[in-house]
Parts: C-alpha cells; structure tokens; sequence
C-alpha cells in the first residue's frame, strides 16, 4: 500500500490534526515505511507460537482468603465497628442516597 498526502490529509482530518501541504509530504514516505515494516511482519510464520500476555513469564502470588476470627488480629469485630456507625442496617454502613 502506498502513503500519498491526500490519505495523510485524511488521517489528519480524522484526528483532528491541523496539518500544512509540506507536513503532508514529510509525513507520507514515513508512514509508507511504516506500513512496510507491519507487512513485513505478516509474512512472520508464527503458527508455532502459542500467545502470551508479558515477555516475562510472572505468576501472581495468592493467599487463601480466610476471614481471621481472632479479634486482636483480624475479623469478628462487626459489632464494634457497627457502634460507631451513624446509621447500619443488616450488618452494613448505611449511607444517604446523593443523585445530582
């Protein structure tokens, strides 16, 4: 595919980029390399390769997720935190509805 300043003008129009006549022909030869190296990779045979989502192979390190029942360390403390609550209803912080 080859890049004129006419298809630059277009893709500038379609950013909403203002750009000159002479931006148009700097830009033109750039971008018709451009799209000559993402030919290039087409022709890559990459059927082999399976994808991945980082270059760097990363596991994420998980914890099982209990509910502490001591109460100096962690969970059964609802009802403390409830006393100071303004308002609750089922165990829950109740908060006034805001629509703008």
């Amino acid at each position: 595919m080859s890049v004129d300043t006419t298809t630059v003008k277009k893709i500038a129009s379609l950013a909403r980029i203002a750009i000159t006549d002479e931006d148009a022909a700097r830009i033109a030869p750039e971008l018709d390399n451009i799209l000559g190296w993402i030919e290039q990779l087409g022709e890559v045979d990459t059927s082999g390769v399976e994808p991945m989502t980082a270059v760097i192979p990363n596991t994420l390190r998980l914890r099982d997720d209990v509910v502490d029942a001591d109460p100096l360390t962690g969970g059964g403390k609802r009802d403390q935190l409830m006393s100071n609550a303004p308002q609750g209803e089922h165990g829950f912080f109740t908060v006034p509805k805001v629509i703008e």
